[in-house]
This record gives structure tokens, sequence and C-alpha cells, in this order.
């Protein structure tokens, strides 16, 4: 019989578990807890804890323990459950009464059995077998369905073989163990309702961003993969700084918490990109908008070679002219000679004025400030009649301004365009209502344009001013630009080339030195590579010679 002070102590029991329970994330181990504080309070040696199907068909097996028979499947134990699940009804649509925990789900009735092998109304054929293949001996039963704040059932509790604590034999469950166990199932199946409710709010939350992310990259194939790369990358740098033990970073660690943050700060870094024009994100080429403007430049050559050899021809026309009128003879054909020379010397320049400008426009290669001055030379040079008739430079002030881009093919105003996105995404995400636990999502997120000796954008941070998750996403964003080989102005550079720039950077108060430290060390780099970079550019690597890095020892957590 229950002693007062062993129901005191079971009810304190309860209360601890309660609050234990409204505190765990992982459903998994919220499952798991579940079963083994029923098995506890009851002093019950086996239990199951199965959970309504999808479809409200059957009981699927979420935890199956025994510690007689050191039996755990499911739950953080890794060992999978071989066991089908339980049908609700049969095959004919009748109620399947037969088997306890059914119909426990079935009636929302706990079900107490003192002896299985004894028990009328239920089917145990399955439970014998069990016993015969393993030498167990399965006893008491107390099943208990799992009702939620709406009264609905959403899984069963059954624990098997009371213990009794003195006399270490199997006895029958007691109405005070019957208590428990429901009182256990009520705050269980609402605590599992929320954690449920929570996971569907967040996976919606994040699908919702995965949408954000689909309208980019349907604006832009160049930059879709970005979004996707970069939050991985920043965990990959993240946990291998939170594994360090030593060093400037030893003190850095992360809860399940603050990866969630990280993580939807990763993939909320570049929303603001949902304001940029496409034909900027996209400019391939100088002179692109919403096409590439060299064709036109390319018409306009066409048109000088036309006039040209026109007006050689109307020259040849002339000289004829004035021959006849001086009634010369014999016709001396050296002058029409000379003007065709002419003519093929000033086509052959056309023609390479066209390739200079067919080239510049390319933006792979820095200009000279003779190839500046070579194109201000063409677009003001050469005149041809426009459609209305009237005498224009061969290039105009925003063709000159577009082809005499130094490096790469923005302009600075379209340069400011595109880094813009940092201001739309950090107005973006300041406007919504963040959770306490995603609070610093903003500042994550809007901080991966910044440098360590503030000359970034938009605020101009230096490192002090910023934390440690916004300057693990700055690394990852420079090293995911430098590698990334779907952008359309460049391509893909190798694993060597990307830390020689990185390894500059870190020297020039770019990105934060501790760090890149880390990412080097621990071989980020190359877990990353072997993800989502092409063999080829996956080469040898001596880091003695990336710029900077000195190859400092950190003590890293063993795991």
């Amino acid at each position: 019989m229950d002693t007062i002070e062993d129901l005191f102590r079971r009810f304190e029991r309860l209360n601890e578990i309660g609050a234990a329970l409204s505190h765990e994330r992982d459903i998994d181990r919220l499952l798991e807890n579940i079963l083994v504080a029923a098995k506890t309070i009851t002093h019950a040696d086996g239990g199951t804890l199965y959970r309504v199907t999808e479809d409200e068909a059957s009981l699927r097996f979420e935890i199956v323990r025994n510690d007689s028979l050191k039996i755990a499947m499911g739950g953080t134990s890794g060992n999978p459950i071989p066991f089908p699940p339980l049908p609700l009804r049969t095959e004919s649509g009748a109620e399947n009464n037969s088997m306890v925990a059914a119909y426990a789900a079935i009636h929302q009735k706990t079900v107490s059995i003192a002896d299985a092998y004894e028990a009328e109304g239920f089917d145990f054929s399955g439970t014998r077998k069990f016993d015969e293949r393993t030498g167990y001996r399965s006893q008491s039963f107390l099943t208990v369905p799992m009702k939620n704040h709406e009264n609905a059932v959403i899984g069963v509790l059954q624990l098997i073989n009371s213990i009794d604590p003195d006399t270490k034999k199997v006895v029958a469950f007691s109405a005070a163990d019957q208590r428990l166990a429901e009182s256990l199932a009520s705050q269980a199946a609402i605590a599992l309702t929320n954690r449920q409710l929570i996971s569907q709010l967040e996976a919606l939350f994040e699908s919702f961003i995965q949408l954000i992310n689909v309208a980019i990259d349907e604006k832009s194939p160049y930059t879709g993969g970005h979004c996707e790369r970069v939050p991985v990358l920043t965990m990959m740098l993240a946990e291998a700084v939170n594994e360090t033990r030593s060093g400037p970073l030893a003190d850095f660690g992360m809860t399940d918490k603050d990866r969630y943050e990280l993580k939807i700060a990763g993939l909320l870094h570049d929303c603001g990109k949902v304001t940029t024009p496409v034909h900027v994100v996209d400019k391939a080429t100088k002179l692109q908008t919403l096409y590439d403007r060299i064709h036109l430049v390319d018409t306009r050559f066409e048109v000088l070679k036309r006039d040209a050899q026109i007006a050689m021809l109307k020259a040849k026309l002339a000289l004829r002219d004035s021959h006849d009128d001086q009634r010369k003879s014999p016709w001396d054909g050296r002058a029409e000679a000379v003007l065709e020379e002419d003519l093929t010397r000033h086509l052959r320049q056309i023609e390479s004025d066209r390739e200079f400008l067919r080239h510049a426009n390319i933006g792979s290669e820095l200009m000279t400030p003779e190839d500046q001055e070579r194109v201000k030379r063409i677009g003001t040079g050469y005149r041809w009649i426009d459609v209305n008739g009237k005498s224009a430079n061969f290039l105009s002030d925003d063709e000159l301004e577009n082809l005499n881009i130094r490096a790469g093919t923005l302009t600075q105003s379209e340069r400011e365009t595109i880094n813009y996105h940092i201001v739309a995404t950090i107005k973006m995400l300041e406007q919504l209502p963040w959770p306490k636990h995603l609070r610093n999502v903003p500042e994550y997120a809007g901080g991966h344009h910044e440098r360590m000796d503030g000359k970034g954008y938009p605020k101009g941070l230096t490192r002090e001013q910023m934390s440690v998750q916004a300057r693990v996403m700055g690394i990852a964003d420079i090293f995911e630009a430098l590698t990334a080989r779907d952008r359309p102005y460049k391509r893909g550079k190798t694993l060597s080339e990307s830390l020689d720039i990185l390894g500059k950077f870190r020297l020039g108060g770019h990105i934060d030195p501790d760090l890149f430290d880390v990412f080097v060390q621990q071989k980020v780099y190359l877990k990353y590579a072997e993800k989502f970079l092409d063999p080829e550019q996956i080469d040898e690597v001596d880091e003695s010679k990336i710029p900077g890095y000195e190859q400092p020892v950190f003590a890293v957590q063993q795991k």
C-alpha cells in the first residue's frame, strides 16, 4: 500500500516533471522524458509511448523502454522501432477494441490490468509471443490516453509491470499510480501539443523566409544560391568557434536557442534584395540594362562603316566627274586607289575600336588609364547621324560612364543601389515584432557588410560594436561570394585564391582576424568546399602562405 510519504515524494516528482516538460524544445527528448517520468512515478519496469498518426488512423510507436531487458528504442536512443503502427480500426471499419492501447485511445479511457495473461476482452497474443521470445513476463498494464487542451487524444502512454519498491515483485498498478499517470499524461499532452504548435509555427516562419529567398531566386538565378549557402557556412564557422576552448574566442558559446537565432539571421541576411532592380543584380556587362546595349554600339559601328563606304564612292564619282569636265585623257586610276586604301585603313580602325569596346564591355579585367582615354576618344571622336537626323557623339554620356568603369560592371550609383539592399534588410527586419529569443536577428543579419575598422556600411560599425555572430556572417558572405560559380560576371575562385584574398582582407581590417584564424585552422573552408564547390576549385592550400595567418594553436572541444 502506498504510504503518505511515498505519495508526497511522487507528487513532488510529478511537479518537477511538469516544469521540466514545459521547457523541453526537442520533441524526441520530450517524448522520452514523458515515458521515463511515467515509469519513475509508477515504479514501472517498462513502457511504450504511442502517438496518433497524422491521418488519425493508427497509433505509431514513438518510445519503447524496458529496464529488465535493457531495451531502449526510439527517441534519442538511435535505435529504430521495428513494430508497425497499431490500427484504430479494423479492415471492415469497426473499432479496434481488441488492442488495449487502441481501446484507450478510441474510448478515451484509462485501462488498468492486473495480469495480461488472465485479462478478458483484449488480445495479448503479441505480448505472449514477445515474452516467449525474450523470457520476460508481461503482467500488469496501465494504459492511459493522452488528451490535450481540446480534449483530443494525441497519444497513449502504456506502462508495464509495476515493481513494488520493498519486495521488488511485480504488482498491479495502484489507484494512486493511475491518478499520477493520468495527471502526468494530461500535462505531457499539453506540453507536447504546445511544442508541436511551436514547431509548426517555426516551420511556417522558415517556409515564409524560404518564400522570400525563392522570390529573390526568381528575380535573379545568379544570387539565389547565395541565400542558401551563406547560412550553411555561417553555422559551420559558428560551430567551429563554439568548439574553440582557448584563445580570444574561448568564451564564446551557443545554446540551441542561439543556434536557431543565428540560423534565422543567416536565412534573412539578404532579404532586402527583393527591392533591388533585377537589371542591376544581374548586370553581367557594363552596358547591360534590361538588355546588353553593346548591340546598339555595334549597329552604330555598322553605320560608320556604311557612311565611310558611301563617302568613298561619292569621292570616286567626284573624281570622274572632274575628269570628264576637264576632258583629260588617259584616265589615271591612282587617285581612286588612294581613296580605297584610305577606306580600308579607316574600316580597319573602326573594326579595331569596335573589338576594343566589346572587350571593355565584359568588365573582366581592370581598365588602365590609357584604356579609359581610348574609350573617351572613340565616344567623342566619331560622329554619327542619329535617328533624328542630327550629328551626335558616337557614345552617350551614360555609355561613356559605363564603359569607363575601372573594375567590374557596376557604376558607382549602381553599387550604391546594390549596397542599399542591406539598408532595406535592416529596415524590413526591424519592423518585425521579434520574440525575445530572436531579438538579435536584425543585428546579426544587418552587420555582414560592416568592417572591423569601421569603414563598412551602412552604419560604419567597428569590431567592438559588433557581435561575434555578425562578424561570423561577414566572413561567410565574402567567402561564398568569392567561390560562387553561378555569377554572370566572374568565375568561381579556387580555395587558395579565395583564402589569399580573405587573408588580405584580414590584414586590411576588413574581417575579424580571430574568426579568420579559426576559419583556417579548423578547415571550415574545406568542409564548405566539399559540400558546395566544384572539384576543380578545391586545390591544394598551403596555409603558411595565407596572408596574415600565423597558425595559432586553439584547443578544440572533443565531442
